[in-house]
């Protein structure tokens, strides 16, 4: 597949709910860094990596839902009130890509993120989508609902979900 399309894989990803913000969350951070080590590993240029942050819309009024943020300039000339939480998450993925060398594209959507994370599948055809997940048990799940669970039923491109390790996993296993 030389000289071919990278392949693109879309990656949800989401803040922390741990205080001390903005970090992303744990369940982000590790579907990203398993991305590296198991699919990308040293072919850099063969994947794009397309991160999503969907915020409920009952967060900050965040209204610019149409950038696209690529490369560590991007965030330079934002001023600071426009740095909200998404941004800081976006910052910190797209600034990681940069440093290994991998494309990738990140961008801001409101709604709920099961309906948005499969509606923005839809739209732009990535060939995986991968998803965190806080790995609950089926009781604590009734009450987080799962939102990768939601797109392995109704995305349209496989979805791969990756677990938390137990040893990452906070004291309140809701945290993330």
């Amino acid at each position: 597949m030389a000289g071919g399309e990278p392949t693109r894989i879309m990656i949800g990803v989401n803040e922390s709910t741990i205080k001390g913000y903005p970090h992303p969350s744990i369940s982000s951070r590790g579907a990203f860094d398993w991305i590296l080590q198991k699919i990308v590993r040293s072919n850099t240029s063969g994947f794009k990596l397309l991160f999503l942050h969907v915020q409920v819309p009952d967060e900050d009024g965040f209204n610019d839902m149409d950038s696209m943020y690529a490369s560590p300039e991007d965030f330079k000339n934002m001023t600071h009130r426009d740095r909200i939480r998404g941004i800081h998450l976006l910052e910190y993925f797209v600034n990681r890509c940069h440093e290994i060398g991998v494309a990738c594209e990140a961008w801001i959507k409101k709604g709920d993120p099961k309906e948005v994370i499969c509606h923005e599948v839809k739209r732009v055809q990535p060939d995986l989508l991968v998803v965190g997940s806080r790995g609950l048990g089926p009781f604590q799940r009734v009450f987080v609902g799962t939102v990768s669970e939601f797109c392995q039923k109704h995305a349209e491109c496989p979805v791969i979900s990756i677990k938390r390790r137990a040893d990452e996993t906070p004291q309140d296993p809701v945290d993330d």
